[in-house]
């Protein structure tokens, strides 16, 4: 398989989680300001919506959006840990926290990166995101991850969202368990791999 990423995006929770169930794959970097692969290709071309995750299946099938790619690599390993299997509870536990990162966390971000917004609206969409977090943060409080003992694909995913808070100066180190949390979650040997992988330094 082929996983298409840019480094620190989203596509790092794919990233992870390849790596956790120990799959082979290859990695091609993607420029998504300049739409091109590190080879020169025109993105678009990959994937119209330009955006990662894609992840390339060995029949040269494409596959996108970050939680179903999540789901697609779990199942293909057999990992019921990381994603736990269909019509129980505990898949729809984990279902249950990817819904609310991917749209409550994920694109709450959207408006800190962008340019077009300034310094006032900015200000205004981090305190909600901020509110959004301290929330998230009580949920750890007596939990080492999101569902409870074992780390599913929804902690992936928020270890990689939470990351990007050093990206727009939003301090979270007040939030002690979500801050522990991604300690914790930063010392898992794919985690790591992953990170040095894309240059992030971990």
């Amino acid at each position: 398989m082929k996983l298409y990423y840019s480094p620190a995006a989203c596509s790092l929770a794919i990233h992870i989680l390849l790596r956790e169930t120990e799959s082979r794959f290859e990695l091609a970097k993607v420029d998504t300001g300049a739409h091109k692969t590190a080879s020169g290709a025109d993105y678009y071309r990959i994937n119209p919506k330009g955006q990662v995750p894609v992840l390339e299946l060995e029949n040269g099938e494409l596959l996108t959006e970050g939680p179903v790619i999540a789901q697609f690599i779990c199942e293909k390993a057999g990992r019921t840990d990381l994603m736990p299997s269909a019509g129980t509870m505990a898949r729809y536990r984990v279902a249950e926290w990817q819904n609310y990162i991917t749209s409550e966390l994920h694109k709450s971000f959207t408006p800190l990166f962008g340019s077009t917004f300034d310094a006032t609206a900015k200000a205004t969409h981090s305190g909600v995101l901020r509110k959004k977090l301290t929330w998230v943060s009580g949920q750890l409080a007596t939990k080492d991850h999101l569902t409870g003992a074992p780390f599913t694909a929804a902690d992936a995913y928020l270890f990689t969202v939470a990351n990007w808070t050093k990206f727009v100066q939003l301090d979270i180190s007040d939030l002690v368990p979500l801050a522990k949390f991604m300690d914790r979650v930063a010392s898992r040997p794919a985690v790591r791999a992953a990170m040095q992988a894309e240059g992030l330094g971990a």
